[in-house]
């Protein structure tokens, strides 16, 4: 079988921890080469994940003809200049979440791809787990009744990191650019509508850059449904989800990041009726990178167009938006 071959734009800690297993583990694809601004660093990487090109620069292996696509996990406000780059190489992009700093940056990127002939995606890796099909099944099917709202949350505390770059504000850092993206994204998957007003309250650290360390919010869509979300960089660990219907509700305890085998899993509530739904342990990872070499080969279309990203963001700027100027926000 044909190998869509990756190269990694960067030596991130999600690319290492994640994504550059992922793809190895994949039906799909094949890491050829990784890129680092500092040559040393990106051999070492290569050496330990068995990587067979290593480059000192990003232009190297965006130059490199044995590349059909590229992953890009840099700081948010490099996400721009190099996505363009790459598409414009011929290149398709997978491009780490937030695709950017703003809409109109993505509306950008994307059509820079549209014109270059590639595929464009961002980065949400929990979408392409089926668990997330059948959570989708169970609340069209009735049995949780009228779906009343989705409460979702992701937070982690890392306070002290000085030099992390999720705590410089003109690199696009702040909690809904790192984790908020995450419920806010699941609202619009699970609904299947957008958005049609925001309201959010955030915590804004003066000694992190005054950038959000903790954001809380209030996402209305029409049918008389909301989200209520919160995320943080600076509160205890939690990833969940649950969706109130006016009959039950379902609970993923562990909603975006699936670790172990069990932590997949979710809860139904129905009437006085309570079940586990069990869902394999799958590489959510390897099932995006495929997603996008299916689609590179006109398998079958990509399951969240490019232009997905662009509504994506459209979300967060109002978050943020809202959040600056405590007020409520129309889209």
């Amino acid at each position: 079988m044909t190998k869509l071959r990756w190269g990694i734009l960067g030596c991130a800690g999600i690319a290492i921890r994640a994504c550059i297993p992922g793809i190895q583990q994949s039906q799909t694809g094949v890491v050829s080469a990784i890129a680092s601004r500092n040559l040393e660093k990106s051999q070492e990487v290569a050496a330990k994940l068995d990587i067979p090109t290593a480059y000192g620069s990003y232009e190297e292996l965006i130059a490199d003809p044995n590349i059909d696509a590229i992953y890009i996990p840099l700081p948010n406000h490099l996400h721009k200049e190099w996505t363009i780059r790459a598409a414009q190489a011929g290149k398709h992009v997978l491009c780490e979440k937030p695709a950017a700093l703003t809409a109109a940056e993505v509306e950008e990127m994307v059509t820079v791809s549209e014109e270059a002939g590639v595929l464009f995606a961002e980065a949400f890796m929990y979408r392409h787990h089926p668990r997330y099909e059948r959570v989708k099944e169970i609340m069209q099917s009735g049995e949780i009744g009228d779906i009343r709202g989705i409460h979702g949350t992701f937070t982690f505390s890392n306070p002290n990191d000085s030099k992390n770059v999720r705590f410089v504000r003109e690199w696009g850092g702040g909690s809904v650019y790192d984790v908020g993206c995450y419920p806010l994204s699941a609202a619009r998957f699970l609904l299947d509508r957008e958005p049609e007003a925001v309201t959010t309250h955030a915590f804004f650290s003066p000694e992190h850059d005054n950038v959000d360390m903790m954001m809380s919010g209030l996402v209305e869509f029409s049918g008389n449904v909301a989200l209520t979300f919160d995320c943080g960089m600076w509160a205890s660990f939690r990833n969940t989800l649950e969706i109130l219907g006016s009959k039950g509700r379902i609970v993923i305890p562990s909603a975006f990041v699936t670790p172990t085998e069990e932590s997949g899993h979710f809860q139904v509530y129905a009437g006085n009726e309570q079940r586990e739904e069990k869902v394999p342990f799958l590489n959510q990872y390897a099932l995006q990178v495929d997603d996008m070499a299916y689609a590179a080969w006109g398998e079958k279309p990509q399951r969240f167009p490019a232009r997905d990203a662009i509504l994506n963001l459209k979300i967060i700027d109002a978050c943020l938006q809202s959040a600056t100027e405590r007020a409520r926000v129309q889209l």
